[in-house]
């Protein structure tokens, strides 16, 4: 989600769901110990539980980052060996790591070294011609082993050469059945699933009864994204508060005095809208709430009033279906 799960992205994610569990983007080690600007990184306010997501593939880097990010107040530690990007693999970044488990273990190894919060490890369930589950099953065993305390595990295998990262989400088959296999077989170590998963209640039955031992919890990236009210049903329920989630309206009041804030110090409307486009979706007026939003966030001086502009849009077509479907009854 490089570029997705900004820390403005997060802010707004967790006005819809208070327990859902948030990641950064994938942050390299190179971009935190090289760069002048730890708080674009690192920096977070009002996202909270939130895990920090690493790049990298030097055991002493990671470590060094791994230390900063619990000083900086996140949750756990997450190495990303699931991107296929080519802007990470040529940097020994991403999904390439499987290929060198032992290296990855290492990884895990120092980070846990480094910290006492927990050290978990996103990654793939094969790459390229690396493709078998006993070749799968030799990688995770190898971060189990090195004390990884949370194997998150995206379903699809990934072609590092001929597919874009859109086509390795969309065309390797999911394979399920091979998660919940690494569940059987190393039944204390929790796993989590992600990959293909777009519907709440289904993802909901891996933790259940999916055929085989259930996992421990799952992940959505796109779909959420896409469609962030779905978060509105997580905490009811994945973690049983049946306190109301605020409606669609309220999120946006909510977040006024946040992008009001950010205006004031210096940033543009758009780096927080563009999060937001999808609230609306499948709603009356979520077309207009989008188009508003696409045309005018970006602008020279645009405010908060924009996004008062596109609600009331987005009001008016609510009441206005109202009134459509008083008449039809």
């Amino acid at each position: 989600m490089l570029d997705w799960t900004t820390r403005h992205c997060r802010y707004f994610h967790r006005r819809i769901s208070r327990h859902a569990v948030l990641y950064t983007e994938m942050v390299t080690t190179g971009a935190i110990l090289h760069g002048n600007n730890l708080q674009r990184f690192l920096g977070h306010a009002g996202d909270e539980p939130v895990i920090l997501q690493l790049g990298g593939g030097e055991p002493d880097a990671l470590a060094q980052c791994a230390q900063l990010g619990q000083q900086w107040g996140y949750a756990a530690i997450n190495l990303n060996v699931g991107c296929p990007s080519d802007r990470v693999q040529n940097n020994l970044i991403g999904a390439c790591l499987m290929a060198q488990p032992q290296l990855v273990a290492e990884c895990v190894s120092a980070m846990k070294s480094a910290v006492s919060i927990p050290v978990t490890v996103k990654t793939r369930i094969g790459i390229d011609q690396m493709d078998s589950f006993d070749q799968f099953e030799t990688f995770c065993a190898a971060q189990i082993e090195a004390g990884v305390d949370e194997l998150i595990i995206h379903a699809r295998k990934a072609w590092l050469q001929g597919l874009n990262p859109k086509e390795n989400r969309e065309i390797p088959p999911l394979k399920y059945a091979w998660v919940h296999q690494i569940k059987q077989q190393y039944p204390q170590t929790p796993i989590i699933l992600n990959g293909g998963l777009t519907d709440l209640h289904a993802a909901k039955s891996h933790l259940e009864n999916f055929g085989g031992p259930p996992v421990d919890g799952v992940m959505m990236g796109r779909a959420v994204y896409e469609n962030p009210y779905l978060l509105a049903q997580v905490d009811s329920l994945f973690y049983g508060d049946d306190t109301p989630p605020p409606s669609r309206f309220e999120v946006v009041e909510q977040m006024l005095p946040y992008i009001e804030h950010h205006l004031q110090t210096g940033g543009r409307l758009n780096h927080i809208t563009r999060h937001m486009l999808g609230l609306f979706r499948g709603q009356p007026g979520g077309r207009k709430w989008r188009q508003h939003l696409s045309q005018q966030a970006h602008q020279p001086g645009a405010g908060v009033d924009v996004v008062r502009q596109a609600l009331a849009q987005v009001k008016d077509a609510f009441a206005a279906a109202e009134v459509r479907n008083h008449a039809v009854s």
